[in-house]
């Protein structure tokens, strides 16, 4: 076999292997701790939001993610799905929960619209177990 054949064929092999994993890594469900969070001016989310910088209505899906989760903004504007029980959401995220200032490392922050979506029982508002993924 001619040496250009045996590059193109480690190259096909690369490629592929790159491709199975990002699947794989897109289709992560992940435990969290689902936490109820403001993002209106005045509210508990403290300040405007890290993606852009702004306040964001509690009647839009949207979330904050821990640190580690949320990745230098690498999420920014990105869905993921959360799950609670039978029922799923999609949200946006717009906005990191800080784990140098106290955040948990498993924290989804959500808005009230997220929560409702859910039908979590307003006796577990506050905080709850869910999983989530990337949509």
């Amino acid at each position: 076999m001619k040496q250009p054949a045996i590059r193109v064929i480690i190259l096909l092999f690369i490629f592929l292997s790159l491709f199975i994993f990002s699947i794989n890594v897109n289709s992560t469900t992940l435990k969290a701790t689902l936490t109820l969070n403001g993002f209106e001016k005045g509210e508990s989310g403290g300040g405007p939001a890290e993606c852009d910088g702004k306040y964001h209505s509690d009647d839009d899906p949207i979330v904050a993610l821990s640190t580690r989760w949320y990745n230098h903004g690498q999420r920014c504007f990105k869905y993921i799905n959360i799950n609670y029980q039978d029922k799923s959401v999609r949200a946006m995220v717009v906005d990191e929960c800080d784990s140098t200032r106290g955040c948990k490392d498993d924290i989804v922050d959500a808005s009230r619209a997220v929560w409702n979506a859910l039908q979590v029982p307003k006796s577990q508002y506050g905080e709850t177990g869910v999983t989530w993924s990337d949509a």
